[in-house]
C-alpha cells in the first residue's frame, strides 16, 4: 500500500492515474462519500498491489459495545484475533452484571469467523463511571472474590468467551497490591480451567508516577500476574483537555518503552484510539467540552468546510480548524499516517500486537493498512 497526501487540484481520478490503480479501489478503501470530494492535506491509502514479504505476526483486539452496528462488526471481524465485549459489571458480593443489551449476536458473529470473544470486566456504577470504592470492597473480600471468579467462569462456559479482560481504572493507591493479587488469583483460576486473563494498564511512564489513574497499577506485578496486558495509550487529548492529539506518538513511545522495563514484549499490546475530538474555541479549562468524532467523519468535516488538514510531525497526528455558525473549531483525529506510526512502533519494539478503543465506527483504511503490514493471528 502507498499513502498519498492530497494536494491542491487533486481528484480521485487524477490520483488513480498517478498510481496506475482503479479509482473505485481508492473510494472503497478510504470510505469516500459521493461525489468524492477531497480535502487538501487528507491522507489516502492507495492500493497498488500486494508485495510478497515476511511480516510480523500480531494479536489484534478491539472493544465494542453489544449495540454495535452489524455491518460495522462484520466489516471489522476479519481483521481481529479477539473481540472484547464491553462490559460486564459486578456487585460487592461477587454477582456478575451482564450488559444491558444482549451480547449473543456479537459472540456468534465472532465465533463464525474464528475470532475469540473476550469478557471485559469493569467496576462501573449505575452512571457508567469507574467506582474505585467497589474495587476496594472487592479486592479486600476473599469470599466475594471467589464468588466472582466462579461466576465469571460459569458465564464464560455458558456464552463461549475465551478470555476475561480486567479493565479497572482509578484504583486507590492503598489497593495497589491487593489489586495485583486479585489479577494473579483470577489468572490462576482461569488458566486452570483453560482460559486466559488480560489486564488494561493506565499509560504510565515511571514506577512512581503520581495521580489517581496511575498509583494503583503496578506494571511489573500485573505483567507477571496476567497472561497479557493492554497499554491504554490514548486520551492525552480528551473531552475536557485543551485541543491536542489523542495518542501522540512521542507520548505513546514513552509509555511503551517504560512498560518494556517491567513486562516482556510478548505480553504487551499497544492501545490504539479509533476516534478523534472536535473542540469549540476558544478553549476554557474546565468549561470547554469536546465532542467525539470518527476518523472518517473528521475528514468529511474538513471537506464540508474547506479546511486544510495539517500534520503534526512530533505527535504524528493530523488536525485542522474550521468555522461554523461563527464558532471556530479545532479537530484532532487519526489517519493512516498516524496509524502507520503506531504500527511501526509495534514492529520496532516487537510487541504482542494492538488493541483498539473502540470499534463502533468503521475505519476501513486502518484495517487494510494493518493487514498489509502484519500477519493477523
Amino acid at each position: 500500500m502507498e499513502i498519498y497526501v492530497v494536494q491542491k487540484n487533486d481528484n480521485v481520478d487524477s490520483i488513480a492515474q498517478r498510481f496506475q490503480t482503479d479509482a473505485e479501489n481508492i473510494v472503497y478503501v478510504n470510505q469516500l462519500a459521493y461525489p468524492y470530494a477531497l480535502a487538501i492535506g487528507q491522507a489516502l491509502l492507495i492500493p497498488v498491489g500486494r508485495a510478497e514479504r515476511e511480516k510480523k505476526a500480531v494479536v489484534t483486539n478491539g472493544y465494542a459495545y453489544p449495540f454495535i452496528d452489524q455491518a460495522v462488526l462484520e466489516a471489522t471481524l476479519p481483521y481481529l484475533t479477539e473481540l472484547s465485549v464491553f462490559s460486564y459489571g459486578f456487585t460487592p458480593d461477587g454477582a456478575l452484571i451482564s450488559p444491558a443489551v444482549s451480547d449473543g449476536r456479537m459472540i456468534a458473529s465472532a465465533e463464525e469467523l474464528g475470532v475469540s470473544p473476550v469478557l471485559t470486566l469493569t467496576p462501573m456504577d449505575a452512571q457508567g463511571h469507574f467506582n474505585n470504592q467497589l474495587i476496594h470492597e472487592m479486592v479486600g473480600n476473599p469470599q466475594a472474590k471467589q464468588t466472582l471468579y466462579q461466576n465469571l467462569f460459569l458465564t464464560m462456559e455458558e456464552k463461549g468467551f475465551k478470555k476475561v479482560d480486567v479493565d479497572f481504572e482509578y484504583i486507590l493507591a492503598e489497593d495497589r497490591d491487593a489489586f495485583t493479587t486479585f489479577v494473579a488469583e483470577l489468572t490462576e483460576f482461569m488458566n486452570e480451567r483453560g482460559y486466559e486473563t488480560s489486564v488494561a494498564l493506565a499509560p504510565k511512564t515511571s514506577a512512581g508516577q503520581q495521580g489517581l489513574l496511575y498509583e494503583g497499577k503496578d506494571y511489573g506485578g500485573l505483567g507477571a500476574a496476567a497472561n497479557s496486558v493492554l497499554l491504554m495509550t490514548y486520551e492525552w487529548g480528551y473531552t475536557y483537555s485543551e485541543p491536542m492529539a489523542v495518542a501522540p506518538i512521542n507520548k505513546v513511545r514513552q509509555v511503551a518503552e517504560y512498560a518494556l522495563t517491567e513486562i516482556p514484549a510478548a505480553k504487551i499490546s499497544l492501545g490504539i484510539p479509533n476516534y478523534g475530538y472536535d473542540w469549540p474555541l476558544p478553549y476554557e479549562k474546565g468549561v470547554t467540552k469536546a465532542r467525539v468524532v470518527g476518523n472518517v467523519q473528521a475528514v468529511e468535516l474538513a471537506v464540508e468546510y474547506g479546511a486544510v488538514i495539517q500534520f503534526d510531525e512530533i505527535a504524528q497526528t493530523p488536525h485542522f480548524n474550521y468555522v461554523t455558525e461563527g464558532v471556530e473549531h479545532e479537530v484532532w483525529f487519526e489517519d493512516v499516517r498516524s496509524m502507520r506510526a503506531k504500527f511501526n512502533l509495534v514492529q520496532e519494539l516487537n510487541l504482542r500486537g494492538m488493541g483498539y478503543w473502540q470499534l463502533m465506527r468503521l475505519f476501513l483504511a486502518n484495517w487494510v493498512l494493518l493487514d498489509d503490514m502484519f500477519t493477523i493471528l
